[in-house]
């Protein structure tokens, strides 16, 4: 596989990195990248992975575009209000890069799909709203060896991380209490500042970047916390559990 002439015109900033150059950018192209979840997180994950020239990227979300989306879910547009979110996300990453296989799943993810869709693709990024979900990716991607890259919202504060069974912890490392879902927050009434989404959304695609060329250290074995109103990041260093349900006894 080689980069065509356009495509060496698009990505030139990033071929004048000395570390991603040529070989990386291919590295890109040739990725196939599964995000659950075209809403808040979503929108600049896949904005920013698709400008980047990951070449296959499928997107599951099974909800529609509402107004009151627009206020932190730039993917979408007013035009758009009613459409799915994956056919509006679609639409929105072809008119950024036409050379990017966009898969658009009109669904949410469930156990009968998960497996198959993790397993299809070299990573999974998790940009949903419930925890139900959340761990649903999580044992898929233990089961698959895939990393899944971790984004969490709420209010004002927010949180990254790379979950790598094989490298290190997984969620229900971090998580071995899942709490009762009376304690968990509603997105829906809890508010939100529209910009926190995009600084977490685009931290997780900056992950996805590390993990598929192998630039820098990614986030394994560490959550990273952001607080928009200070504003202030953390690192939390995380531990693989020996006694995990998820990752160690079930195996």
């Amino acid at each position: 596989m080689e980069l065509t002439d356009l495509e060496m015109q698009r990505y030139k900033k990033h071929l004048q990195l000395q570390e991603m150059g040529l070989e990386n950018q291919l590295k890109l192209k040739q990725a196939a990248v599964l995000v659950v979840g075209a809403g808040g997180l979503g929108s600049p994950v896949l904005l920013y992975l698709a400008a980047a020239g990951v070449g296959r990227i499928t997107i599951v979300d099974g909800d529609v575009v509402t107004l009151s989306n627009l206020q932190r879910q730039v993917i979408h547009t007013t035009s758009r209000v009613g459409a799915l979110k994956v056919e509006s996300a679609k639409v929105m990453l072809h008119e950024i890069n036409p050379q990017v296989e966009v898969v658009a799943i009109p669904e949410n993810l469930t156990v009968e799909n998960a497996e198959s869709l993790i397993q299809a693709h070299q990573l999974t990024v998790d940009c949903t709203d419930n925890m139900e979900t959340r761990l649903l990716i999580n044992a898929s991607c233990v089961r698959q060896q895939r990393a899944m890259v971790y984004g969490a919202v709420y209010e004002f504060e927010g949180q990254v991380a790379v979950f790598d069974a094989m490298r290190g912890p997984c969620l229900r490392c971090m998580l071995p209490k899942i709490p009762a879902s009376d304690a968990l927050p509603d997105p829906e009434t809890h508010g939100l500042i529209n910009t926190l989404p995009g600084i977490i959304g685009l931290l997780q695609a900056n992950e996805v970047i590390k993990l598929i060329t192998g630039i820098g250290d990614p986030l394994i074995g560490r959550l990273l916390f952001f607080d928009s109103r200070i504003p202030e990041m953390k690192i939390h260093h995380l531990s693989k559990n020996p006694d995990c349900i998820e990752c160690v006894t079930r195996k």
